[in-house]
Order: structure tokens, then C-alpha cells, then sequence
């Protein structure tokens, strides 16, 4: 689900590398590595609970502080690629990378697993947009470029489908920490290929936007402590309330060092847009619904219908195997049928897949109740993510390609750990008031009220597609809004 990013300013007068196709390999199993980290732990998370002592609302820190370091340092590792040269900021964010899944498989206690996942999730951040930057160097723009990309989005959207299995098989069979060592052999043999196939592109001139990355990402980290607090704590909590106070204090902040600094890691004029800005928004939620479901649906699967690590992996093979097929057929619909449309059936399944998962209970069947809302979640997704990103970067000025199609990365990730922080909230209020006495239907009672609020979320993201895409005017024929031309402005 990982938006693919422009092209950068002058991308087309590098001098193309001499093995392109193994510089496309390298950073196809650097994306595979970045997107399966999410989704190889996430189906490890019961038995991380049990092993590190994790309560049922601070387990969500364990996809939460990775999601959060990486969707809010992305930008800023982009910025060190332009300023310091892409093949070294690439080489430092894989061994950072490598480092901290050594650390965390090796981790004794819930404290140290955290730590290392933030620390992944920096060096997620400082390579991932490197990556990308590099392999827009390597191929020109036309149809060798629009292959790369391809694969690039193939692999960013089935690599969760893989994470999946993966992980099912490792927790399955060895142990949940080798859902992190695996990334260790594959970061080394990446820094070896890297120094040996990469160029480096020369450092241009330029500043930190530092004050930017740090008070972005420690406001949206408040707010999210704040929701998971108070699954345990109440919102009376002092601690809760400063949580929320610090994370609107620092995200005005962040508002304010954007409209001053000379290079800001988000120009806000980005959101001059209606249509831009909804989109941004629409991610959000869309993605905030998916990292929900996902996180939840794994807790039943394992905790309720009692399924392996495995089988709960291949139990979501219906959803990402159509996210899979989606990513090469909706590119080719879209030339016959207005994204609009494909968006907004999109979402109307995606709401519906929602709805019935809310009537999941104690004594539901995979086949007869979970199958069928997988395959509208895939369906309706995959229908989603390629014609909102078109309308997320459409009519953005070419200096600002890498930074609007760069948010649409940290909205995705800072969307997903914001809803599941709220959704945790509910999970955990829920349970707490559970009159059950059992713990397998205190589960069920938990599950159950986050998927009415995924379904607040789904339903709040279907409103923002059809106030952006206007489905009544295809019955007025009334014509598109023409997109003004983005104005060029360092301080806004």
C-alpha cells in the first residue's frame, strides 16, 4: 500500500548504471524488506504478547513505533539522500536497519523490542527514499522506467501478502524473533550489492528541515500514546491529558517552523488543494481502517478460531491476493473507466467488508464469515489506493513532485498508527467493561467494538471520496475542476 514517489529533479541526466538490472534487484528486496516488516511481526503479535509480557493495549507499540518513525522521519531521510548522496544515506539506513532487527530478535524485555522497532523504523526511513530516488536514476523516463516502477509497486503491494506467510512459517515452526533475524543476512548481502552496483549522486547544497521532522513526529507520537492510554488509564488521566496538550502544542509548532524555514520537509502550499488536501485525508482513513483490520482481525483468528501463526497468515491470503491482481489490472481499467468510479465502489466494499466483520462472534467459521469480508476488502482496496494517489500528486509544480508523493508514504503510515491508536482505545475500553467471565469472549467483546469503529473510520473515508469525487455531477455532466497551477513559494 506504499505510494510510489515522483521522479526527482533531474532524474533523467544521471548517467544510467551499468548493471541496472541488479541495481533493480537490490532495491525491489530493499522495498520487500521495509513492506514485510509490518505484516511479518503483525501476525507474531500474540506470541510476542505472551513472551514479553505486552498488555493487550501497549502490544499495538509494537507496530505503532515502527510505523511512527518511519512515516515520520521518511521525509527527512529524503532530504539526507539530496544532501549528502543517495548511495551512502542508502548504505547507512540498511545497516541501521540490519542493527536494530539483530537487536530486536535478541531482545529480552517489551522495552528493548520497542526501542529497536523505532530504531527500524528510522533506518526505514533514511533508505526507502533513496531506494526509490536511485532507481529513478538508473532508467530513463519512458517504458523501461514504467517496468521498473512495476515491479516497484508489485513488490510494495504484495510484499504485505508475504509478510503474512512468512511470518506464520517462522513464528510457526522457530520462533516469533526470527520474523526479525531474517532481515539480517538479506540487510548485509544489501550493503555488500549496494557498495558494489549503486553510483553515487553528488550532494547538493541545501539545509535540515530537523526542527520540522522532530516536532511532526513527536506530536502525532503524543496523540497516539494519549489514545493508547487510555485504554488503560481513562481520559481523566494526567498523564493522558498532557499527552494530548504536548502533541497539539508541537504539531502547531510544526506548523509554524514550516511556514518559516527555507527548505521545509512539507511545503505547505501542498494543501492548497481541495482535491490534494481530501486526499491526503482520504488515505488517512482508508489506511487507518486497513491497519485496524488487520491488527484485530489477527487477535480473533488466533485468539477466538484458535488457528496457528501459519494458517492465520494463509487465512489472509484472499485480501492480498486481490490487492495483488488489483495492482495490475486497475492501471489498465483507469484508462477506460474514471478513477472516481473506481474509487468510490471501491470504498462502498471496503465499508461493507467492514460491516460484516462486526458481526463476527464466539462461535463464527473462517469460510462462512471471514472469507467473504477479505474479499471485499481486497476488492474494494485495491479499487482505491492507485486512482487516490493519481489525484494526490496530479497538478503538483515539479519541485514539489517528491514532497507530495512523499507525504502520501507518511500519511499512510502516520493514518494507520493514529486509527489503531484510537481503535486500541475502544478495543481496550470494551474489554475492561466486558461482563464476560471468559477470556476468549472478553476477546470477542473487544474485537468486536474496534470493528464498529473501523467502521466509523471506512464510513468517514467513503464521505470524503464522495465529497471529492462529486458522483452527481456524472449526471449533470458537469465538467472536471480544472487544477490551478501550484505558486512557487519557499515560505508557505
Amino acid at each position: 500500500m506504499s505510494a510510489t514517489s515522483a521522479a526527482p529533479a533531474g532524474a533523467d541526466s544521471a548517467t544510467p548504471a551499468r548493471r541496472p538490472g541488479v541495481v533493480l534487484a537490490v532495491i525491489l528486496v530493499t522495498q520487500l524488506m521495509v513492506i514485510l516488516d509490518g505484516t511479518v511481526v503483525n501476525i507474531a503479535m500474540p506470541h510476542i504478547q505472551q513472551a514479553l509480557d505486552f498488555s493487550p493495549s501497549s502490544l499495538s507499540w509494537v507496530q505503532n513505533a515502527y510505523a511512527l518513525a518511519f512515516g515520520g522521519l521518511l521525509l527527512l531521510g529524503a532530504r539526507a539522500g539530496d544532501l549528502l548522496g543517495r548511495r551512502r544515506v542508502f548504505v547507512t539506513g540498511i545497516s541501521v536497519f540490519t542493527l536494530a532487527s539483530l537487536l530486536g530478535g535478541l531482545a529480552p524485555n517489551a522495552e528493548l523490542l520497542l526501542a529497536a522497532r523505532v530504531l527500524q523504523g528510522i533506518g526505514g526511513a533514511i533508505a526507502a527514499p533513496a531506494a526509490l530516488t536511485l532507481l529513478m536514476l538508473t532508467y530513463r523516463e519512458g517504458p523501461e522506467r514504467m517496468k521498473a516502477l512495476g515491479y516497484y509497486s508489485l513488490v510494495s503491494s504484495g510484499g504485505g501478502s508475504v509478510g503474512l506467510v512468512l511470518g506464520g512459517m517462522l513464528t510457526d515452526w522457530v520462533s516469533w524473533r526470527w520474523g526479525l533475524f531474517i532481515n539480517v543476512p538479506i540487510g548485509i548481502a544489501l550493503v555488500i550489492a549496494a557498495r558494489r552496483v549503486l553510483t553515487e549522486t553528488a550532494p547538493e547544497t541545501g539545509r535540515f528541515d530537523v526542527a520540522g521532522a522532530l516536532t511532526s513526529t513527536l506530536g502525532i507520537t503524543s496523540l497516539v500514546y494519549g489514545f493508547i492510554r487510555v485504554a488503560e488509564v481513562g481520559w481523566s488521566s494526567a498523564e493522558v491529558l498532557i499527552a494530548f496538550a504536548a502533541g497539539v502544542v508541537l504539531l502547531v509548532s510544526f506548523v509554524l517552523v514550516e511556514r518559516r524555514v527555507s527548505h521545509p520537509i512539507v511545503p505547505l502550499r501542498l494543501f492548497r488543494s481541495p482535491v490534494r488536501s481530501a486526499s491526503y485525508l482520504t488515505m488517512l482513513l482508508v489506511v487507518g481502517t486497513m491497519f485496524g483490520m488487520f491488527f484485530f482481525l489477527t487477535q480473533y483468528l488466533q485468539g477466538v478460531l484458535e488457528l496457528s501463526p501459519l494458517a492465520a497468515g494463509l487465512a489472509f491470503l484472499p485480501l492480498t491476493g486481490l490487492l495483488f491482481t488489483a495492482s495490475r489490472v486497475v492501471p489498465k481499467l483507469i484508462t477506460r473507466i474514471d478513477g472516481a468510479k473506481l474509487m468510490l465502489v471501491g470504498s462502498v466494499l471496503v465499508t461493507l467488508g467492514t460491516v460484516w466483520l462486526t458481526r463476527l462472534g464466539a462461535h463464527s467459521a473462517y469460510l462462512q464469515d471471514v472469507v467473504g469480508p477479505l474479499l471485499l476488502f481486497g476488492a474494494g482496496a485495491g479499487m482505491i489506493f492507485i486512482p487516490l494517489v493519481g489525484r494526490a500528486i496530479e497538478g503538483v509544480a515539479p519541485e514539489d513532485s517528491g514532497a507530495a508523493s512523499g507525504m502520501l508514504n507518511v500519511v499512510q503510515q502516520v493514518g494507520g498508527a493514529l486509527g489503531l491508536g484510537i481503535l486500541v482505545t475502544i478495543f481496550g475500553t470494551a474489554s475492561r467493561n466486558s461482563t464476560a467471565t471468559i477470556p476468549r469472549e472478553i476477546l470477542v467483546d473487544g474485537v468486536h467494538a474496534a470493528f464498529v469503529g473501523a467502521l466509523v473510520y471506512a464510513a468517514l473515508s467513503l464521505a470524503m471520496i464522495v465529497f471529492t469525487v462529486r458522483p452527481w455531477k456524472w449526471f449533470r455532466n458537469e465538467p472536471e475542476p480544472v487544477e490551478a497551477p501550484a505558486v512557487v513559494d519557499s515560505h508557505v
